[in-house]
C-alpha cells in the first residue's frame, strides 16, 4: 500500500486532541483528553476519503470484535465507536503508552518476562477462539504496554471468524510471523495458525529479530522470508540463557505441519507455564473463559461495511409521561426503585379524601374560636 500523509484530527463530542501517536496504512491514531470522566483515550481515525469498502468492513468489525473481547485483562479495552462531524469512522480505545514494536530490537528482554507475556497472549487469543474469532495479525508491534505496564494484545483490523470463508476472502498477513500455510495463500487464518505467530512472537521477543529474519543486509525482502517460511526449519535462539525447554516448546509451535502444533493457544499457555515452574518462575496466570461462558448473543458481522454512528434512543411515550411528573433528581432516583406501571393502591386512592376531611376540620375550629374571641359565642 502506497504512503500517504497523515490525516488531520477531528474534532469529537468531549475530546480535546492532544498529539498524534502514528499513522499506519489506512487509519492514523490520536491522542485525545476525554472530558468525562477524565483520562487519556487513543482514537483510531480513518481518512476523510475512504471510500474502499474492504477498509470500512475491517474498521467495523474491529471495532465490534473488540466490544466481544476488550474485558480480557490482556486484550486492549475499546470505549466507544462512531462517526465525527466530516464523516470519519473512529474508535475511542484504552491509551497504552508503550510497545513491543521496538523495544526486542534494541533490549534484551528478560527471559521471565519474556514467558509472561507469552502465557498473557495465549489467553488473549484463546478467548478469541472461543468466541469464533481469529486475530490473523500477531507479532510484537501489536502487543501494547498499559500505564500499568501489561501487556496487552491489539490491532484486531484483519481479524476473522473461525467459521469457513468464501473462497473471496481477503487474504492479509505480516510475513515474518505468518504461517507457512498462509504465507502460500492456503489459508487465511486458523487456531494452528495463530499458535505459529504467538510462538514467532515469542522466539522475536527473546532473539532480538523474526525468526526467519538474516542479519546481512539485503537478505530480508518479502519473496526471501517467504521462501524460508515455507521450509520452515527452526533455528534454535543463541542466548546463553534460554533454557533448552523454551527451545523446545517454540520449535513445537512453530512446526511446518499444522498438525505437529499445539491444538490450542491455551495448550501453548500451559506449555509455557510448565517450563516457567521447571525454572523455578511463577507460573504466569492462563486467564482463558470459563465454560459455561458464551460470546455476545449478536455475532460480528464481518461483511459489514456500513458508516454506523450512534443511533438515537428510544423510550416509550407512557414512561416519559410518568418520569415527567417527578421533579428534579428525587423523582428520577425513586422511579429507580418504583413499578411504574404497577396500579394504584387502596391506600394511595383513600389518603386525598383523608387530607380534605383533615382539612374541614381544620377550617371550622379555626371559625369557632374567633366567634368566642368577639364574643358572639
Amino acid at each position: 500500500m502506497p504512503q500517504r500523509l497523515p490525516s488531520s484530527p477531528p474534532i469529537l463530542p468531549g475530546l480535546a486532541y492532544i498529539r498524534p501517536l502514528g499513522s499506519g496504512g489506512f487509519a492514523d491514531v490520536f491522542l485525545y483528553g476525554q472530558d468525562m470522566p477524565r483520562r487519556d483515550v487513543a482514537v483510531k481515525v480513518l481518512p476523510s476519503d475512504v471510500r474502499d469498502t474492504d477498509l470500512l468492513r475491517m474498521f467495523n468489525a474491529e471495532a465490534d470484535v473488540l466490544a466481544h473481547l476488550s474485558a480480557h485483562p490482556s486484550i486492549v479495552t475499546v470505549y466507544q465507536a462512531g462517526i465525527s462531524a466530516d464523516g470519519r469512522p473512529y474508535i475511542v480505545m484504552e491509551f497504552c503508552p508503550g510497545s513491543l514494536a521496538q523495544r526486542y530490537r534494541v533490549e534484551r528482554i528478560p527471559v521471565a518476562e519474556v514467558l509472561s507475556i507469552g502465557v498473557r497472549m495465549a489467553g488473549a487469543l484463546e478467548s478469541a477462539h472461543h468466541a469464533g474469532l481469529i486475530h490473523r495479525d500477531v507479532k510484537p508491534s501489536n502487543i501494547l504496554v498499559t500505564t500499568f505496564g501489561a501487556p496487552v494484545l491489539a490491532d484486531f483490523g484483519i481479524s476473522s471468524s473461525l467459521a469457513p470463508q468464501g473462497a473471496d476472502e481477503m487474504l492479509a498477513m505480516s510475513v515474518p510471523w505468518s504461517a507457512p500455510e498462509v504465507v502460500a495463500e492456503q489459508t487465511a487464518g486458523t487456531v494452528a495458525s495463530e499458535v505459529w505467530s504467538l510462538g514467532a512472537t515469542v522466539y522475536s521477543l527473546l532473539a532480538g529479530h523474526s525468526p526467519f529474519e538474516r542479519r546481512e543486509r539485503g537478505q530480508n525482502s518479502r519473496e526471501q522470508l517467504r521462501r524460508r517460511i515455507a521450509r520452515a526449519t527452526y533455528t534454535e535462539i543463541s542466548r546463553a540463557d534460554v533454557p533448552a525447554a523454551v527451545q523446545e516448546v517454540l520449535a513445537t509451535a512453530m512446526a511446518r505441519n499444522p498438525g505437529d502444533r499445539y491444538a490450542s493457544a491455551r495448550a501453548f499457555g500451559e506449555a509455557l507455564q510448565r517450563v516457567q515452574s521447571e525454572i523455578g518462575l511463577p507460573a504466569t496466570p492462563l486467564e482463558v473463559p470459563a465454560a459455561e461462558w458464551t460470546p455476545a448473543a449478536r455475532s460480528v458481522d464481518f461483511s459489514d461495511a456500513t458508516l454506523r454512528g450512534p443511533a438515537r434512543s428510544r423510550i416509550a411515550r407512557e414512561r416519559s409521561r410518568k418520569i415527567r411528573g417527578t421533579s428534579g433528581v428525587a423523582g428520577l432516583a425513586r422511579d429507580e426503585d418504583t413499578d411504574i406501571a404497577a396500579p394504584a393502591s387502596s391506600a394511595s386512592r383513600v389518603l386525598p379524601w383523608v387530607l380534605a376531611g383533615a382539612t374541614l376540620v381544620t377550617a371550622g375550629a379555626v371559625a369557632v374560636a374567633a366567634l368566642f374571641a368577639t364574643g358572639v359565642l
